[in-house]
């Protein structure tokens, strides 16, 4: 039996320092358990994704020394730890198999992913020469993440004699990635039926979220997933050689998990809020900050940022702020108010009548003659993001943004308003999904009230305004939003699918003229196969705004 330990953690990028203190943590607790072998995430050295820390010398001679110091202390344990390694002019993709204190063999990525937010060729060389190393009498070889998902790697591992694949993983998080990881260890098992440890990295890295779910695949195709999304632990697993089975194994800390329950959980409202939940702590944290700080509006998306960052960050460290006008109803004040006091959090009231009729008069000789429109609108909007910001620039809270992945889409954002924040925890998710996100939220307990839910969303930016007056309602507009800008359907797609013309060549005419101001807002968490920003990098200065090649 070889018992594998798998460091399923959170390794941040930069932090060469604090990554060795958790490499060699883990280490210890894994020698203490009696495993033979453990098995770290993708770079966790360096953390993933570096970029372009990696074109910096010193960062590089950083992480080689941070290793050569980890490899002089491992004894009575083989180490399996991911890297990036500098050779001549060559950067690699690298793992490092150690033992008794010294690198018994090495292995270079070989499948660069190039695609979505993976941009690996502009860093590394690809491998060609596979790794296998004889330990407690069977051969295991090593794949780095994308290896597995094509198959020449592990064929090659094969061929060398591998008779069980370590693969460390940075796998991000989105709703249909652990279907496609399911799939890529089925293909994997139908090329050569090597059994499978599969480890994936844990933690929120700028907009990036990775959820872990470890897993292993045996020799006979079963398969045993690690349940809990983003949860740091050390897992352990037992490897028969006789007979290829693999098994998580009781450390005490780990929790199985059905395949087909896996497969209904992955886009649940649990996974995705979990998801949310641990982007924000991270991002908030690692960036040095403690508390944060929401423009309240009685509505649904500054409702679930509320509860989002109580959940993530404590209630003691969040502060609410609502910034009524003249345009505000009483009931978004009543249910701001109502929300605050459920989930116990700092709370204030600062009127924006002053200073928006201070900027009336002072533009009123300019604006003479011309109609009240879009710009006495978003005056109010801008005057509430100086405020928020005034409170963080006084008692450094970071900002959160609260809008929706539907209202960025189509504009329905005020640049340099509500749109002004340091991080915007539901920026990939639909208006739609933020009703379910809610709903999902009371079901563990009260913390947004019912009302909010209930009522339409407005604005509150001029009389009797409802988005609905400018918009199509979610519902419709949400599907139209999902296959023009997540399937790149074109009009004429949407249109033969039964969507009116009219209505669609209008959306899409605002997903493309809003460019601009999606590449101006905050970064936010991940959790689509195309959210606004790494995965979707659209020029804003273009042609055919109408056109139905859009």
């Amino acid at each position: 039996m070889i018992l594998v330990a798998l460091a399923q953690h959170d390794f941040p990028v930069g932090d060469m320092p604090g990554n060795l203190g958790r490499a060699r943590q883990h280490i210890q607790t894994a020698i203490a358990r009696g495993a033979d072998l453990i098995l770290f995430p993708e770079m966790a050295i360096s953390g993933y994704p570096p970029e372009d820390l990696l074109l910096r010398p010193g960062f590089m001679h950083r992480c080689h020394e941070t290793l050569q110091q980890l490899v002089h202390k491992v004894q009575d344990i083989d180490v399996v730890i991911g890297h990036p390694w500098k050779d001549g002019s060559a950067c690699f993709n690298a793992v490092s198999w150690i033992r008794d204190g010294r690198v018994i063999g090495r292995y270079f990525k070989h499948a660069l992913p190039n695609y979505a937010v993976f941009d690996e060729q502009r860093y590394f060389s690809a491998g060609t020469e596979p790794l296998v190393v004889e330990l407690k009498g069977s051969s295991v070889g090593v794949l780095i993440c994308e290896d597995a998902w094509v198959p020449e790697p592990a064929a090659k591992a094969r061929a060398a004699g591998a008779e069980l694949l370590l693969v460390p993983s940075a796998s991000p998080y989105r709703v249909d990635k652990l279907q496609s990881r399911l799939a890529m260890l089925d293909a994997r098992h139908s090329d050569g039926g090597v059994p499978i440890v599969y480890c994936n990295l844990v933690g929120g890295q700028d907009e990036l979220v990775f959820d872990g779910r470890s897993m292993l695949m045996s020799r006979n195709g079963d398969l045993d997933i690690h349940a809990r999304s983003c949860d740091d632990t050390l897992l352990m697993a037992c490897f028969d050689p006789k007979s290829g089975q693999l098994d998580f194994v009781g450390s005490g800390d780990e929790e199985k998990h059905e395949l087909g329950g896996c497969q209904a959980d992955e886009d649940s409202s649990a996974c995705v809020y979990a998801v949310l939940e641990r982007g924000l702590k991270d991002y908030v944290s690692k960036n040095g900050f403690t508390d944060v700080v929401i423009g309240l509006s009685g509505g649904v998306d500054s409702a679930l940022t509320l509860a989002l960052a109580c959940d993530a960050m404590g209630a003691a460290h969040v502060h609410a702020v609502m910034m009524p006008s003249r345009h505000t109803s009483g009931q978004s004040l009543k249910l701001a108010r109502q929300q605050a006091k459920m989930l116990e959090v700092d709370y204030r009231e600062i009127s924006i009548e002053p200073a928006y009729e201070a900027l009336l008069d002072m533009l009123k000789a300019s604006f003479e003659g011309c109609q009240t429109d879009i710009a006495e609108e978003n005056l109010q909007a801008r005057i509430r993001g100086n405020l928020v910001m005034a409170l963080s620039n006084k008692f450094a809270w970071m900002v959160l943004a609260t809008g929706n992945k539907s209202e960025l889409a189509v504009g329905y954002s005020t640049i340099y308003g509500d749109m002004c924040g340091g991080f915007s925890p539901i920026k990939d998710c639909f208006k739609t999904r933020v009703y379910d996100l809610c709903r999902y939220r009371n079901s563990i307990s009260d913390a947004i009230p019912q009302a909010i839910i209930d009522r339409p969303p407005s604005a509150e930016l001029a009389p009797d305004q409802f988005d609905q007056d400018s918009l199509p309602e979610y519902a419709l507009l949400d599907q139209i939003l999902y296959h023009y800008v997540e399937q790149d359907w074109s009009i004429a797609d949407l249109v033969t699918a039964g969507f009116e013309e009219a209505v669609v060549s209008r959306v899409v005419a605002l997903v493309i003229r809003n460019e601009h101001k999606r590449y101006q807002g905050a970064p936010g968490v991940r959790i689509t196969s195309r959210a606004f920003g790494r995965d979707r990098r659209y020029p804003i200065t273009r042609a055919g705004v109408t056109s139905k090649k859009h």
